[in-house]
């Protein structure tokens, strides 16, 4: 019985700081959000335009000053390297020139200022 409530207790617990971090979750501008070196970020996709708006845990936007982004945009056997540039207060952009990024899957490596870094992966 102990047991039990100790389990109850502890799933309860966790469950607000699961739902917080749900990968896959809408962002503020409706695009998937993802967890990545220390930041959340949302891919957000528009004609030929990759952007990555950036977000603190309080889904504040993060100055993307000293950030680098890389995006690798797969779609079948086609492949494209994007480098994503800082752009505005919280965002990264950069342009596809020849892969069709509907349906594709974007692979993000993302360098913070504070020098982590990590990748994620999109389905679109």
């Amino acid at each position: 019985m102990r047991f039990a409530l100790l389990v109850a207790f502890a799933l309860a617990w966790a469950s607000p700081a699961a739902a917080q971090h749900a990968h896959g979750a809408k962002g503020p501008n409706g695009g998937q959000m993802e967890d990545v070196a220390g930041v959340h970020v949302e891919l957000l996709t528009a004609g030929s335009t990759v952007t990555l708006n950036v977000f603190d845990e309080g889904s504040k936007p993060v100055s993307t000053t000293g950030f680098s982004a890389s995006a690798l945009v797969t779609a079948g056997s086609n492949r494209e390297t994007l480098t994503l540039t800082p752009q505005g207060q919280n965002s990264l952009r950069g342009e596809a020139k020849s892969v069709a990024l509907k349906g594709a899957t974007i692979s993000i490596t993302l360098k913070a200022a504070t020098g982590k870094s990590g990748q994620v992966r999109f389905k679109q």
